[in-house]
């Protein structure tokens, strides 16, 4: 009896493990629900990337936040999210994604991550992470296809 308990018990947890595991939410809807991230998802949505975002990855995204796309020069968000500007917003967008996923515990100081867009990003882990210019505020937001960090400014590439 206690076999045949212990048994159900098992096979009740295998059969339930992946309907668990499909109801985390991709990267899109994280960013959606922590709610401040507008700016990018707005961002996303006019470059048309939002369906490749919400794809099987792994990505590592590192995200600004909507008070880092504020503390660019007045006027910048709105010119980016123009229909003839939509190329560089696209290439903006693709500097902040690493294919793969690429946890905190993974980064060293001075590694080079290639994005994307093609470019690459620095990491910097002496007195706290950073890429590039931009400090992560909070890492290893896990996703169902891949992670977010994130960041107090927008990288631009060059």
């Amino acid at each position: 009896m206690i076999r045949k308990t212990v048994l159900t018990i098992t096979a009740a947890t295998f059969l339930t493990a992946p309907a668990f595991a499909q109801d985390q939410m991709d990267i899109v809807d994280t960013a959606a629900e922590a709610g401040s991230f507008s700016t990018l998802l707005a961002a996303a949505e006019a470059a048309g990337l939002v369906e490749t975002l919400k794809g099987e990855g792994p990505f590592t995204v590192f995200a600004p936040t909507d008070e880092a796309f504020a503390a660019l020069p007045e006027g910048t968000v709105d010119n980016l999210l123009m229909e003839e500007n939509r190329d560089q917003l696209t290439s903006i967008l693709t500097y902040h994604v690493v294919p793969g996923e690429v946890m905190s515990s993974d980064l060293e100081d001075g590694m080079e991550a290639e994005t994307v867009e093609g470019s690459t990003v620095t990491i910097s882990t002496s007195g706290g992470v950073m890429v590039n210019d931009a400090t992560v505020t909070q890492a290893d937001i896990d996703a169902s296809n891949g992670v977010i960090h994130v960041i107090d400014s927008v990288l631009m590439p060059e």
